[in-house]
């Protein structure tokens, strides 16, 4: 099946100019906005949960896990490990049940969870939780130059992220995502991150499955944290 997804179109032709300056801004500057309510509780009862059923075992989180298609996937690929699938929209979430995304019946080792990840990282954090495993599937590039502290490695949260540890992959359809998303890894950790091409076996995502269908090159960092 044929579709025809764009490629992320930005002024941009390489690594942001301000990247380095925002990342050391990040470093100075704590960052220190108010926990929600909403995300506090959403958090506590995510790890009540997992607390029930699976306390020991080594956590995956797929972070911006949207309808929640990976988030099975990754519970049923990593069946001793505990999967949390987290995104902000309850409608996305919403949509996860038999008959309306044609996925399997959620396995026991998967919890998703509607918050914030501005919040819910630093939670984490705070609770000292690390992580076995993290994924960021085809976040939101904002492409256009002015966003760069919209993405993901210019937001002054993610100095926290990285201390959540693991196995850390991102991917795009967007090079200079991931070539910037590499640049901030390596700036604030020294630890060696690779802008790859990347072509899956099979889609992960209802996004990978777009930008495959419409013939996007793909592309990945692996980290180890």
């Amino acid at each position: 099946m044929q579709a025809n997804s764009r490629i992320p179109a930005s002024a941009q032709t390489g690594i942001h100019e301000h990247l380095d300056l925002l990342l050391e801004r990040h470093c100075r500057s704590p960052f220190l906005k108010p926990y929600s309510d909403y995300n506090r509780a959403a958090f506590a009862a995510s790890f009540e949960r997992r607390e029930r059923v699976a306390p020991e075992a080594p956590l995956i989180l797929d972070s911006c896990c949207g309808v929640g298609e990976s988030s099975v996937a990754l519970a049923l690929a990593w069946p001793e490990h505990y999967v949390i699938g987290v995104d902000q929209s309850a409608a996305r979430l919403g949509r996860n049940t038999r008959g309306r995304t044609g996925l399997p019946q959620r396995p026991a080792n998967l919890d998703l969870v509607r918050a914030d990840l501005v919040d819910y990282w630093r939670l984490m954090r705070d609770a000292d939780i690390r992580l076995a495993r993290h994924y960021l599937l085809y976040p939101n590039p904002w492409p256009k130059i002015g966003h760069l502290a919209r993405r993901w490695h210019g937001h002054a949260v993610f100095p926290t992220m990285l201390e959540l540890g693991g196995e850390l992959e991102c991917r795009s359809n967007w090079w200079i995502y991931i070539e910037e998303f590499c640049f901030a890894v390596n700036r604030l950790t020294q630890r060696d991150a690779v802008c790859q091409p990347y072509t899956p076996e099979s889609a992960l995502t209802p996004f990978e499955r777009k930008y495959l269908n419409s013939g996007h090159a793909l592309y990945r960092t692996l980290i180890s944290l």
